[in-house]
């Protein structure tokens, strides 16, 4: 007797999201304000498909806030790049358990390619690209596997290369939401006041854009925000991003 044909797994590579996808959601959102922009997706079509990216940086807790009001339940991806100020990871502890997030998820670069490529512990002084891809870039892209969309903490006014920022981008075949890409500074210290939110304990050394400790400098009167990153290097990005080019409109 015959058997039926087996029938073959198939695995869906078509990507959640396109470009094309992304200009329709920058449409259909514009001169919506991003905490409602935000209630919308959280709790309708990405409910269950999203996930926060947050560095618990010197402006993170914001959004932060933003999305904690909608849903505590979406989850919160931090990269513990191990070369962190601990000033960071005491400031992470303190907002996540001050906004009632319950699900926070930690990731950290892969122990074996560390061995690998990053053995002493200094690639970040002759390397600084390969260093952000070892301890950023590829637990992030594992952090981020189950999801169809991020959202994402950029804004605009940080540098000369997000000035052309869009709220929606394709990414890597998900959705990325950058709800604050036209807020400016004073917009933020507004919402920290009114909503009475923690700031980094670094900020008001001077350090107003934070990342890995030894990348990470002082920033000084008239520089962008972001200058104290990767300072005496051609970098603006740690590989997470891709930048905007000044003055130039997104493509869509």
């Amino acid at each position: 007797m015959a058997s039926a044909a087996r029938a073959l797994d198939m695995i869906d590579v078509t990507p959640a999201f396109t470009a094309v996808d992304a200009a329709a959601y920058q449409a259909r959102f514009e001169g919506v304000a991003a905490q409602d922009m935000l209630a919308d997706l959280i709790a309708g079509e990405l409910k269950g498909r999203i996930a926060a990216v947050s560095s618990f940086g010197a402006e993170s807790a914001v959004l932060l806030h933003m999305v904690a009001q909608v849903n505590r339940d979406v989850p919160v991806i931090f990269t513990n790049t191990q070369k962190m100020f601990g000033e960071t990871l005491a400031y992470r502890d303190e907002l996540s358990e001050r906004l009632g997030f319950t699900d926070l998820r930690v990731y950290r670069p892969d122990p074996r390619l560390l061995a690998d490529k990053d053995a002493t512990g200094l690639r970040w002084s002759y390397d600084p690209d390969g260093c952000c891809d070892l301890r950023k870039v590829e637990p992030l892209r594992r952090a981020l596997a189950p999801f169809d969309a991020w959202i994402s903490g950029r804004k605009g006014f940080q540098s000369g290369t997000r000035t052309a920022l869009p709220r929606f981008e394709e990414d890597e075949g998900r959705l990325k939401l950058n709800p604050l890409a036209d807020w400016d500074k004073a917009r933020l210290d507004a919402y920290f006041e009114e909503h009475d939110l923690p700031r980094h304990p670094l900020e008001a050394q001077g350090y107003l854009s934070i990342g890995c400790a030894p990348c990470t400098s002082k920033v000084q009167p008239g520089e962008d925000p972001r200058a104290g990153r990767w300072r005496g290097w051609d970098k603006v990005e740690c590989g997470i991003h891709v930048p905007e080019k000044p003055g130039e409109e997104p493509v869509f």
